[in-house]
């Protein structure tokens, strides 16, 4: 592996024009592609043997005419205080903004009149009332022209008097990610990457390479969105990971390269070297992201799928940029820059008496002058200390992942958003006066057996849905925690009929999930004596159905990657143990990690530091994307940090120097990684929406402890404890397990050593 990819990163620094070309066709080729696709389609959401889907499918069947997939908007409307919405001045008002509702659009199917149904749509107590505005387009699809109509209409009842305020998905969502904290978080990495190697084109280097990987591998998933079924937000994962893991893996060979030029190789010499060796350790991490994303499958969530593969499609372009990209560029930066300061840069030219004379005096100097750095210093001291400092490493992160144990999971809504949202007042009025289960209702469907053809012929011949739907909403009623049911309404043919329920709690609250059970459990009893097939969905039930599935799969799908990973380290570190505390760690990590986030989010802890508005519970994807974004980090800084010390040791170290070695050279670089990816996503933690606080929360905290207290202190300590026996393989496994070469062992015998003073000529 090491001498494939050394020849690889040679010819890429000799053929450098030939290489910037190609990337710059395919960069080219991939944006011509995407701009000439066919749109993409809209987002679409399926959870296949749930049964919310299979309802929502027969309504899909059932009720051909109802727009199912069309947006809504639904606007609330409060009458001035001491009057009611049946005022007459008040109402005036309210069928004027009914009016301009209707027209505001092209797009707008039509607009429900609050006082055709007063039942529903008007409060008890008169002073508020809702209309819904349904469009005939996705929500992805309702333009810019649709919102700000939607809006004028809306702002000029405000001006009329009137409380108005509007929720669903066809309302704008007034907050999004790209503010101003994360350019902030940006520009704190570019500082970084300026601070690690002294020079602006150096730091930029990683940057640049790293958004050429993402730009391309967005363009792909938009030129392949049709086909494939790839929605607009497919990419928003393979954005995300693409960045971090682009800058990382460059960052790792970049850095490699200043190393093997600060010991007097050759540019090309130190490229292919810097490819061979930390090539190989990029290689084998994106290996275990690609595990990761491609994990995700396992779900069996179409829409995760789509992301996950798309991801690691991407990964697999920013591992192909580093390898062949990054040389070629270093080809091109001018030498000073490149070369470590403080070092010699040498030349291929014969030495003068004067000249070795001055070269030799400033290489004593420089061996007089040079200290340990702080990653050589704080390994050395885990050697001294590495039962106090694995104690403490491991009870801290323990502790903190303590309230792990309590996580509860949900889905964004409404009630969850910024108080300052439309959307969360619209919410807190429809709580205030239609009741807390207003904005979660439920919809049962019942289908008459008789139209069922996977039953029985006769059972329940005849049976009128609509009858059979008022007997079971009657039944459904008297669930505890129902508080109220609505008539049914049949279809068309008459054999299928739908009812809302409208649960006496939130849509988030625990009351409301046992309630959904409860109600399938009756309905289970009631199928038999009404000879109906009855079903349970709406929103409400589809989340706590897609929470379910997310859990049930949240341990095969640690298996899996913990799994596949396992294997893939022992082959590169050719060792059982390094493998298996590279995963417990991992673990160790992630589980401090929900620890953190659900004490703050979940239980408000610090919720007034973080301005969250409404602590609850856990989005639901967030720990499945958490697992795949840290695995991937966390293995790369395992990868690049343990296969410097394995190098060290294959090269005849002893395990203890291995160690220092391997702080040496990748501690500061590892380090600088993780504060990069630290600052990219607390920059989402000063965002409105709670949600994506949570998200950039949860990564930021877990790299934080994955990166430094995992792999620079647990890691070595557990190195110091075991002594050879970290790198311990049976005979037989040794001999099954193919050999790569990621540590450069066979690379030394390759390339030419470094050249002296005395056999090179001096340049700076």
């Amino acid at each position: 592996m090491a001498t494939f990819l050394s020849k690889l990163g040679r010819l890429a620094f000799r053929r450098k024009g030939v290489t910037l070309l190609l990337w710059l066709l395919v960069f080219v080729g991939m944006g011509v592609a995407a701009s000439s696709a066919p749109p993409p389609p809209a987002d679409t959401f399926s959870m296949p043997g749930t049964e919310s889907q299979e309802a929502f499918d027969l309504l899909t069947e059932k009720f051909p005419d109802a727009s199912v997939d069309g947006a809504t908007a639904r606007v609330v409307v409060r009458a001035p205080e001491g009057t009611k919405i049946t005022t007459p001045s008040t109402r005036t008002d309210v069928e004027r903004l009914v009016t301009e509702l209707g027209a505001s659009s092209p797009q707008v199917v039509g607009v429900a009149d609050p006082y055709k149904s007063p039942a529903v749509s008007i409060s008890e107590d008169g002073t508020t009332a809702y209309m819904v505005v349904t469009y005939k387009v996705p929500a992805a699809a309702v333009d810019d022209k649709a919102h700000d109509a939607l809006d004028k209409a809306t702002e000029q009842a405000r001006e009329a008097g009137l409380t108005v305020e509007a929720g669903g998905d066809a309302v704008k969502i007034e907050q999004a990610m790209g503010g101003t904290g994360e350019q902030i978080g940006i520009l704190v990495s570019a500082f970084v990457l300026v601070l690690t190697f002294g020079s602006m084109i150096a730091a930029g280097m990683p940057l640049i390479t790293a958004l050429i990987g993402v730009g391309i591998g967005i363009s792909g998933i938009t030129a392949l969105g049709s086909a494939f079924g790839l929605s607009g937000t497919t990419g928003t994962l393979a954005m995300m990971i693409g960045l971090a893991v682009g800058i990382d893996y460059a960052l790792f060979i970049v850095s490699r390269f200043r190393a093997e030029r600060a010991e007097g190789r050759t540019p090309e010499e130190a490229a292919g070297r810097a490819v061979g060796t930390a090539g190989s350790a990029v290689v084998f991490a994106g290996l275990t992201v690609i595990v990761a994303l491609a994990g995700l499958a396992v779900v069996n969530i179409p829409m995760l799928t789509k992301m996950g593969l798309a991801a690691a499609g991407t990964v697999a372009v920013a591992v192909l940029v580093a390898i062949t990209l990054v040389p070629a560029l270093l080809g091109l930066a001018p030498v000073k820059v490149m070369a470590r300061k403080g070092r010699l840069r040498y030349a291929v030219k014969p030495l003068s008496d004067r000249q070795r004379r001055r070269a030799a005096k400033h290489e004593a100097k420089l061996a007089r002058r040079t200290k340990p750095n702080l990653g050589t210093r704080w390994a050395r001291y885990v050697l001294r200390h590495p039962v106090v400092v694995l104690l403490v490493g491991v009870i801290g992160l323990g502790t903190i992942a303590v309230p792990a144990a309590s996580l509860e999971l949900g889905l964004p809504g409404e009630g969850q958003m910024s108080t300052q949202t439309t959307q969360r007042k619209a919410y807190d009025l429809l709580s205030d006066s239609f009741g807390p289960g207003f904005n979660g209702p439920l919809t049962i469907t019942v289908q008459t057996r008789s139209t069922d053809s996977t039953e029985a012929a006769g059972a329940g011949a005849g049976a009128d849905a609509r009858t059979a739907g008022d007997e079971i909403g009657k039944a459904l009623a008297r669930t505890p925690g129902v508080a109220s049911v609505s008539p049914a309404t049949a279809n068309k043919a008459g054999d299928t009929a739908i009812l809302n329920v409208i649960p006496a709690t939130g849509p988030t609250e625990k009351k409301t999930e046992e309630l959904v059970h409860a109600l399938r459990d009756t309905a289970d009893d009631l199928e038999r004596s009404t000879a109906s097939r009855i079903l349970v969905t709406g929103q409400t039930a589809m989340f706590i159905d897609f929470s379910q599935t997310l859990d049930d799969a949240l341990l095969p799908y640690l298996a899996l990657v913990v799994g596949l990973a396992f294997l893939l380290l022992m082959v590169v570190f050719r060792s059982v143990l390094v493998p298996l505390k590279a995963a417990l760690g991992f673990l160790l990590s992630v589980a401090a990690a929900l620890g953190a986030v659900v004490a703050v989010f979940q239980w408000g802890w610090l919720a007034d530091v973080f301005g969250i508005d409404a602590p609850g519970p856990i989005m639901s994807t967030m720990p499945i994307f958490m697992i795949g974004v840290v695995f991937g980090l966390a293995m790369d800084y395992e990868v690049f940090l343990v296969s410097r010390m394995r190098e060290s040791y294959a090269h005849g170290a002893r395990p203890g120097e291995a160690v220092v070695d391997g702080f040496r050279h990748g501690g500061r670089v590892v380090g600088a990684a993780a504060v990069i990816m630290m600052s990219v996503f607390s920059g989402f933690i000063v965002e409105d929406n709670d949600f994506v606080k949570m998200i950039g929360f949860a990564l930021a905290i877990a790299v934080l402890f994955d990166a430094f207290v995992v792999r620079m202190a647990i890691v070595p300590a557990l190195f110091a404890l075991l002594g050879r026996s970290a790198w311990w393989l049976p005979k037989w496994l040794d001999r099954i397990l193919p050999r790569v070469d990621v540590e450069g062992e066979k690379l030394a015998g390759t390339q030419p050593a470094p050249r002296s003073p005395r056999e090179s000529t001096l340049v700076g």
